[in-house]
């Protein structure tokens, strides 16, 4: 009973209990204590490649950093389990300080780990690294002239034609890296999808920029003086122009026995829709059918009005004018005079007879007789001229309208003098 009654009051002791709970927090603070400080080994894989000074590097030496070898590293970290434990890869950074390099060349570094702020970082070291360095460019910042090229995506109306696009600006500066501007060969643009235009338009649209392959090029590092250009298209009216000769029918040549032939026949021209409207013939030449017996044929040059262009890209044209159902014979004229001869002056003809070539219907030329052919000279314009002349008569084929002379008249030889006593 004894025995039962001393048990009850040990346990009934404020003492004990308190020695007893002295021991417990001894032991679980020398348990905490060994886990503090028991060493912990962890290995983060993906730890972030952190360039510093990038801004410092750019504003005072024009320079940046391209080719980075590695975003992301891993790192093997040792110390405390407490501390290393509660850290995973995005808390730390692999940081490199760039602000102090100077040259532009390909460069090797070693980088700085970095804790999280408030990170007891003394007992804690680096066993390993992978990679142990960066690699990277330093690339000095320049500018190049590039042109703008593009094409209209859409569809002139019938009747009118689209010229080159003109673009605005026609170059544009693009800046960054050397090593990244060598491949950019112009700034291609399109505008104008699915339009049906038969005015001039103009447009403002982006661009992309194209390699020496002809391929769109991106890359962030590249920057531009403007994001959009001005594209321009000018429409200007077309028009299917007939050629044409005009032509002096004489000596027996008529519309009816007189063919024209004209290669090409017309030329499409494109311009000020006021010119072309005005515009409905183009006349190469006056032909006189004096000038040949049969046929004629001769090349002339197109000309068209300023402001137009010759869309067919043809320059000349071919005249053929050929003359049916009339024949031509050789005459020998010797019925030569003259008229409007100045009152006080004397005229003494040199030349006796010419020889010319009539043409006219096959029957006129049979009945034709010496009698109906004169030559005449007009000397109205030798009005106190002296001395001796070599004039060209004009032909008269008198009963006979459908004959006349053809291709060069002799000149007839002529002298005028003074009468006597008129001085």
């Amino acid at each position: 009973m004894k025995k039962n009654n001393l048990l009850k009051n040990i346990a009934n002791s404020p003492v004990l209990w308190i020695v007893l709970s002295l021991l417990i927090a001894l032991f679980m603070w020398t348990y905490v204590a060994s886990q503090d400080t028991e060493e912990f080994k962890k290995t983060f894989t993906g730890v972030r490649v952190q360039l510093v000074g990038e801004d410092i590097l750019r504003n005072s030496r024009n320079m940046v950093i391209t080719n980075v070898s590695t975003p992301t590293v891993n790192v093997e970290v040792v110390g405390p389990r407490r501390i290393v434990s509660a850290l995973d890869e995005d808390d730390l950074v692999a940081q490199i300080d760039v602000s102090k390099l100077t040259l532009a060349a390909v460069t090797t570094q070693t980088y700085k780990i970095i804790f999280p702020d408030g990170t007891d970082t003394s007992s804690l070291s680096t066993l390993s690294r992978t990679p142990e360095t960066v690699v990277f460019t330093v690339s000095e910042l320049i500018d190049k002239q590039i042109p703008v090229r593009g094409s209209f995506e859409g569809t002139s109306l019938e009747g009118y034609v689209a010229e080159a696009p003109v673009f605005n600006p026609a170059t544009i500066t693009v800046s960054g890296p050397e090593i990244y501007l060598k491949n950019i060969k112009y700034a291609w643009l399109t505008f104008g999808a699915g339009e049906e235009v038969d005015h001039t338009i103009t447009r403002t649209v982006p661009f992309v920029l194209r390699d020496n392959n002809d391929e769109d090029y991106y890359n962030d590092m590249i920057s531009f003086d403007t994001n959009e250009i001005e594209a321009r298209l000018t429409i200007i009216r077309q028009k299917v122009v007939p050629l044409e000769v005009s032509i002096e029918y004489a000596s027996g040549a008529t519309p009816d026995n007189t063919k024209v032939t004209i290669e090409p026949g017309s030329v499409t021209l494109s311009g000020d829709s006021e010119l072309l409207d005005a515009m409905n013939q183009i006349v190469l030449a006056t032909i006189n059918t004096k000038d040949f017996s049969s046929s004629f044929t001769e090349t002339y040059l197109i000309r068209i009005d300023d402001g137009l262009v010759n869309q067919s890209g043809v320059t000349e044209a071919k005249v053929t004018v050929e003359l049916s159902d009339l024949v031509s014979d050789k005459f020998i004229i010797r019925n030569i005079a003259y008229i409007n001869l100045t009152e006080g002056y004397e005229a003494e003809l040199i030349t006796s007879a010419i020889t010319v070539t009539l043409r006219g219907p096959e029957e006129q030329l049979m009945a034709l007789k010496a009698e109906n052919i004169r030559a005449v000279v007009d000397l109205e314009d030798y009005l106190n001229s002296t001395g001796t002349f070599n004039l060209t008569p004009k032909i008269y084929v008198d009963g006979f309208p459908d004959v006349g002379e053809v291709g060069e008249v002799p000149q007839i030889s002529i002298a005028l003098k003074e009468a006597e006593g008129n001085s």
